[in-house]
């Protein structure tokens, strides 16, 4: 099953270094993201989840909850854990996912549903895919992927980025335009009309053409 933006994120149960999750139940009536890994003990996933655990705070106040997956046993993840506190100097409180029978990674399409055995013997080579990021809304769907080859690792500050950005626009009636930042200037939606906008942006707006029209990011 291939997944796209607004389908309904799939739903599973897993063991994870937290105990036993029900997503979707786990994830609540706030915004969650999934981050994924071709294998436990690999360098450049170790500094993204040492990364992760250092902007944890940040997304908490975003009402965002974090969760990773590997597809290793949870055990190893508990190892690997101590690891990651070790070389990156902040330690993993989110939860981490085993995904030992592949289940959850084929479920999310990072693997062929067609794949056959379990993570035993397999090797981040064979995972390569395993490396997406899923940004989920509170209403349970997709709203951003992401795959990253295995060499570069991923700018999760970007993910936080995008996450103000969604979470801005879910309220407002804009849109922020290319490298936009949390403060910068905003567009007002195409959908809206100059006189509807009178009323939503009372104070004004720089119209640049018709259908770009740029005002104040709205708080």
């Amino acid at each position: 099953m291939s997944l796209r933006i607004n389908d309904e994120a799939p739903n599973f149960s897993a063991n994870t270094t937290q105990g036993t999750v029900n997503f979707h139940e786990w994830i609540g009536n706030g915004w969650a993201i999934l981050f994924s890994h071709p294998k436990d003990f690999t360098p450049v996933c170790t500094t993204e989840l040492g990364y992760m655990a250092k902007l944890e705070p940040e997304f908490k106040k975003r009402n965002c909850k974090i969760i990773g997956l590997s597809v290793d046993p949870v055990d190893n993840h508990t190892k690997w854990a101590k690891d990651i506190e070790e070389t990156q100097g902040c330690a993993v409180k989110y939860p981490m996912i085993g995904d030992e029978t592949l289940a959850v990674a084929k479920l999310y399409n990072m693997l062929p549903a067609s794949e056959t055995g379990t993570s035993e013997g397999r090797t981040a080579a064979t995972n390569a895919t395993v490396r997406s990021v899923f940004i989920i809304g509170p209403d349970k769907k997709i709203k951003l992927m992401l795959t990253y080859p295995m060499s570069t690792g991923r700018n999760f500050d970007e993910i936080l980025r995008v996450l103000d950005s969604m979470q801005l626009t879910a309220r407002h009636k804009v849109a922020t335009p290319v490298n936009w930042k949390d403060g910068d200037d905003v567009i007002i939606l195409p959908s809206i009309s100059d006189d509807d906008a009178k009323t939503i942006f009372p104070d004004g707006w720089k119209t640049v053409k018709p259908y770009l029209r740029v005002v104040k990011q709205p708080r």
